[in-house]
């Protein structure tokens, strides 16, 4: 098996190396090896090697890699910002092979028709991308055959398990406020209504992670001797004759050493035949574009790095899904939730020797891409109204924000009163603030400069999105039968008064109860609470745009980096622009994309 902590004294050179283990760069070298068996590939992975960890597989676990102390996860320090209530931003990312298809909260979730017709590259339209995406999935939800798939290696389904009750209650809900429920809004176009949640699951309550399902299979088949995998290893930098990238250099990573650091963890060399790929995501893969000599001169000169290709897009344009939660008391029972898992009041090893089908479930069973009513957007002021027409108006499938149910308290329950909790998570699928990350030094342990951007545009356009979808949530909330007031300590500290203030219920409000009515006031208070509390939502993209030269681009439409031979990125970081969706099946369909790229040129030219 071609997977190793520590890689053979014989491998020196192969003909492909990816940087980066992470969803595409799994599906890249699963598609390469079985294209042309005499083609070598290599993948080299920061983190550890996935296969068969429990907070992996079984879905029910997901909330263990955001602990602090993961070794599965990484977290990169932003810098503080007045926008963000100068608080130390943190955003995290996939840190072991399969990346962030290994950790993330698995809801199936697909950039729209527009998002894709919008980056007007070449061979990059939704109707050419349409073939990819089916060609990945194996789909068990209500949809059209014209834009899933059925014989792919990733199943999506609901997991075999859910609180059904509760997604009847929500759909009611949400019907009385106007949002219907719709058969199917991951068909790239339909907007303005709540779906039952499909999930990267099998039937059988297995995540479905690109390491899992694209990797792990050619490694035990031993029809892949072409195919090798080192993890826990970080690749410092690409290595250039001339123009040409030849190789890589990297090291053990430290966090995985157990012996002296110092006498194992010199840099080491491997050199590239045919193709370089870096796919470490969109915040490492700039910093290693960088690193290598790439990138614009005065950030490389002042950080002491030599010029190899000046290049003024790379690390610039970031962007990602600001995102907010929040938490609401209800009279479930507890079989409906899953705080009983979340406060550790289960045995989790029982639940596995049992196969408790809990364990495939991810406590988010319904979803939605929203858009607001003319009168929202008028409420909003004029600004809002200028941008809404000119970036929303006559594109009807773009939502605004997409809202989602969490059966459980949404976060850390320290501290939190025993109970059964529900959470609403929110996010704004395309901000128009933007960030930026670079390096400050040659070495790969030299802090970031890292500048997030959220809630950043002076226009305030980003920290209205927040406020409208706040309102949302919190309204069909208040209409479910099981609703039983707000959690206040993850909601705006309105003023005693308020006529938005938290409350309690002993049973459900009646089905005429009026929307919440907000002063100016209470307005200002959401805003500011959104600055304290706004977070990541794990989207990072942007920062290696798909674009032009001139227009900012960092690679062309067959994913060359500008300037440089024999180099490619592919991963998030290439998106010209976000989509509106969570981004793991944008990852997996871009890791189809470019293997079907790398095969034209490697093997079928």
């Amino acid at each position: 098996m071609g997977l190793y902590t520590q890689l053979p004294s014989n491998i020196t050179e192969v003909d492909v190396i990816i940087a980066g283990g992470g969803t595409a760069a799994c599906v890249i070298a699963a598609r390469l090896s079985d294209a042309d068996p005499n083609l070598s590939i290599l993948v080299l992975e920061g983190g550890p090697n996935n296969f068969n960890m429990p907070e992996v597989i079984y879905p029910a676990l997901f909330f263990a890699n955001l602990q602090p102390n993961s070794k599965t996860a990484l977290f990169h320090m932003g810098n503080k910002s007045p926008s963000t209530a100068n608080r130390d931003m943190i955003i995290p990312s996939g840190g072991l092979l399969g990346g962030g298809s290994s950790i993330n909260f698995l809801t199936y979730s697909r950039a729209q028709r527009s998002d894709w017709d919008s980056w007007n590259m070449t061979g990059w339209s939704a109707d050419e991308m349409i073939p990819f995406l089916k060609k990945l999935e194996t789909f068990h939800g209500p949809g059209s055959k014209e834009v899933h798939g059925y014989s792919g290696p990733v199943h999506i389904s609901n997991g075999g398990f859910g609180a059904a009750e509760v997604a009847d209650d929500l759909i009611q809900a949400a019907e009385k406020v106007g949002w219907p429920e719709k058969e199917d809004t991951q068909g790239l176009g339909a907007t303005n209504g709540m779906q039952r949640a499909l999930r990267y699951i099998s039937p059988e309550g297995k995540r479905q992670d690109a390491a899992h399902r694209y990797i792990h299979p050619r490694l035990r088949d031993d029809a892949h001797p072409n195919l090798h995998i080192l993890v826990e290893s970080q690749v410092e930098r690409v290595l250039f004759d001339g123009k040409k990238a030849v190789g890589i250099t990297y090291r053990p990573n430290p966090a995985f050493l157990n012996q002296d650091i110092s006498a194992s963890s010199a840099s080491r060399t491997v050199k590239a035949r045919r193709m370089v790929v870096v796919s470490c995501g969109s915040a490492v893969s700039p910093l290693l574009l960088e690193r290598s000599g790439v990138g614009r001169s005065e950030i490389l000169e002042k950080a002491g790095v030599p010029v190899v290709a000046a290049l003024l897009g790379v690390g610039d344009s970031y962007r990602d899904h600001p995102g907010m939660i929040y938490a609401y008391k209800s009279d479930l029972n507890p079989t409906q939730t899953m705080d009983n898992v979340l406060r550790g009041e289960v045995n989790i090893g029982q639940m596995i020797q049992e196969n408790n089908p809990l364990l495939g479930w991810n406590a988010m069973d319904m979803t939605s891409k929203l858009r607001p009513s003319d009168a929202d957007i008028a409420a909003l002021g004029p600004e809002f109204q200028q941008y809404w027409d000119n970036n929303y108006k006559n594109i009807p499938d773009k939502p605004l924000s997409i809202i989602t149910l969490v059966e459980g308290f949404p976060g850390d329950p320290t501290g939190v009163p025993p109970g059964q909790y529900l959470g609403f998570t929110t996010f704004s699928t395309y901000p128009r603030s933007t960030g930026s990350i670079h390096i400050t030094g040659p070495g790969i342990d030299a802090p970031a400069d890292f500048d997030v951007g959220f809630l950043s545009d002076d226009a305030g356009i980003d920290i209205k999105k927040a406020r409208w979808a706040y309102k949302t949530q919190r309204e069909m909330a208040r209409r479910m039968n099981h609703y039983r007031g707000e959690w206040a300590p993850w909601h705006p500290p309105f003023p005693p008064g308020s006529k938005a203030a938290c409350t309690d219920t002993d049973g459900p409000l009646p089905d005429d109860v009026a929307n919440v009515e907000y002063s100016a006031e209470d307005d200002a208070v959401i805003d500011q609470y959104v600055r304290e509390k706004v977070s990541s939502f794990w989207h990072s993209s942007g920062t290696c745009r798909m674009a032009p030269q001139e227009q900012g681009g960092v690679v062309d439409a067959s994913l060359n980096v500008y300037g440089v031979e024999g180099l490619k990125v592919a991963d998030l970081s290439i998106l010209p622009q976000i989509v509106g969706a969570n981004t793991n099946n944008t990852a997996l369909t871009i890791g189809e994309k470019a293997a079907d790229i790398l095969i034209r040129e490697l093997v079928s030219a």
